[in-house]
């Protein structure tokens, strides 16, 4: 398993543990009444409140690695036009026989 893929699954069951706290705690805050609800609404609120701050800095990181990847893909491609044209051709090519093979 890549980093990338560990990451996004560790993302992922994070938020889902999150999530699930604040749930219980919102549901916990429902049947409570005073100060005890006014508590569990505000440790409700700081677990998505982290949940969220997670999701931005994923987000953050997805898109810099987009960036990247398509500086590098111009770059590739100024660099070797006639191959980029011969990648590009044999890829449609390629999917013509697939579309065509469906028919």
């Amino acid at each position: 398993m890549t980093t990338s893929t560990a990451g996004k699954e560790k993302l992922i069951s994070d938020v889902k543990v999150v999530l699930n706290d604040a749930e219980d705690l919102l549901k916990q805050a429902a049947s409570s009444t005073g100060d005890r609800a006014v508590e569990l609404r505000e440790r409700a609120l700081t677990s998505l409140k982290r949940a969220r701050e997670k999701l931005l800095d994923v987000q953050d990181s997805m898109l810099e690695r987009s960036k990247a990847a398509a500086r590098a893909t111009d770059d590739f491609v100024h660099d070797n036009p006639w191959r980029a044209i011969g990648v590009a051709a044999a890829v449609g090519f390629l999917a013509g026989l697939l579309v065509n093979s469906r028919r």
